[in-house]
């Protein structure tokens, strides 16, 4: 059972009296007359073939309070297309699945690559993007949860507690990141989260000083989580990443454009596994190698929107810094699994802190050759101003396919 204390600057939300689902949705219920409530879901179609989605299905059938329930389809020819809206019949709920492979939005897509305003990098990134897109052109919805599609512990009360500080009338927070712990199989998981972000981001403490961007990615307890929550107006603006980046660069926007008061994380389980990537400590284009890489990307190109200079030399020092931490956090971590009953491979564990700490550098010094490298794909509202019969082609095309291939 979480406690009550609140860290760092961001307001932590808390499952302190694990209060039933059921009383959770009656109130979601009544919220929904005020501010109709959605779901993004952006899925592979091999997901569709394993056990994770199939359960998310039935669960998300029992929710009685959503409106609209978005599917984001990756990687499908037409027959897993046909498929996949079969497969999605199911849901009770109002849902569209975005083919975003098929010819209609491949179509609308090259377009806005031509005009410079489209991803350029395949991935969930990209998949989310589109969703959110259609979620402005219906405009049916006020608040909006997205989860992904890979949750093996997965049960409905997740979604209550995620979405219900957006939902809530009396609550001005215009975006919610969930967490919770990351164990599975007898021992600690989380890789990313535990021995990459926290120790770089008190490595950067360390380098640069405390600054407010720096305190605010720290209160987060789970920075990589990729359930978040937030209100539709949150998508005009938003610039996000389109590569394993993309939580970072979400939490980076909200740091952006809200002050701190709007923002907020709730604890939404009490134990999350889903898929797991390799490490790849011989591959950095995959796996947790290519992760580290791209969110070690994001923090220098954030940190330097705020004026601070890199340089190798500082570069060097921040890795020095992050190996020497990462290695103390390995030490907490071991014993924290031994006071739970849980296994640490500390092999394992410095293996990943020798790769991190080598990515840092690869990292870096790909930001110093690359400055003038622009990851994120532009807002919503830049793209109207493009093309101003973006939204409602979207929503066209994404229409015309489901109505075709049903």
């Amino acid at each position: 059972m979480a406690d009550f204390y609140q860290n760092g600057i961001i307001t932590t939300l808390h499952n302190i009296a694990n209060r039933p689902v059921d009383d959770l949705e009656k109130e979601l219920l009544s919220f929904s007359k005020q501010r109709p409530m959605g779901l993004i879901l952006p899925s592979l179609f091999s997901e569709l073939e394993g056990p994770a989605l199939q359960n998310i299905v039935k669960e998300l059938q029992k929710v009685p309070y959503l409106s609209q329930i978005t599917i984001g389809l990756d990687r499908a020819d037409e027959s897993q297309y046909r498929y996949a809206l079969n497969f999605f019949k199911a849901l009770d709920q109002n849902h569209k699945v975005l083919w975003n492979d098929g010819p209609r939005l491949q179509a609308l897509d090259k377009e806005l690559q031509a005009l410079g305003v489209a991803p350029r990098e395949l991935g969930k990134g990209r998949n989310v993007w589109y969703c959110m897109g259609y979620k402005l052109a219906t405009a049916e919805v006020e608040s909006i949860a997205l989860h992904d599609c890979d949750i093996l512990t997965y049960d409905r009360g997740l979604l209550a507690r995620l979405i219900y500080p957006v939902a809530h009338p009396r609550f001005n927070y215009e975006f919610c990141k969930g967490f919770y712990p990351r164990t599975a199989n007898g021992k600690i998981n989380g890789r990313v989260s535990r021995l990459l972000v926290t120790p770089l981001l008190r490595s950067f403490k360390t380098i640069l000083g405390s600054r407010d961007y720096l305190e605010y990615m720290d209160s987060f307890r789970y920075p990589l989580a990729g359930e978040f929550s937030f209100r539709r107006d949150v998508l005009n603006d938003i610039r996000i990443p389109s590569d394993w980046g993309l939580e970072i660069g979400v939490l980076s926007e909200m740091y952006r454009n809200y002050s701190h008061n709007r923002l907020c994380q709730v604890d939404i389980a009490d134990n999350y596994d889903h898929k797991h990537q390799a490490l790849s400590i011989d591959d950095q284009t995959a796996g947790l190698s290519k992760m580290s890489i791209d969110i070690t990307k994001a923090l220098f190109r954030k940190l330097a929107t705020q004026g601070v200079t890199f340089t190798s030399e500082t570069i060097r020092s921040l890795k020095a810094t992050y190996y020497r931490i990462g290695l103390d956090f390995i030490e907490t971590y071991h014993n924290d699994a031994l006071m739970n009953g849980l296994t640490l491979d500390i092999h394992q564990e410095e293996k990943a802190v020798e790769m991190f700490a080598q990515n840092i550098m690869n990292a870096g010094q790909h930001f110093l050759e690359n400055p003038m490298e622009a990851p994120f794909v532009p807002s919503w509202n830049r793209v109207a101003s493009a093309m101003p019969d973006v939204l409602e082609r979207l929503k066209e095309a994404v229409e015309l396919d489901n109505e075709q291939y049903s």
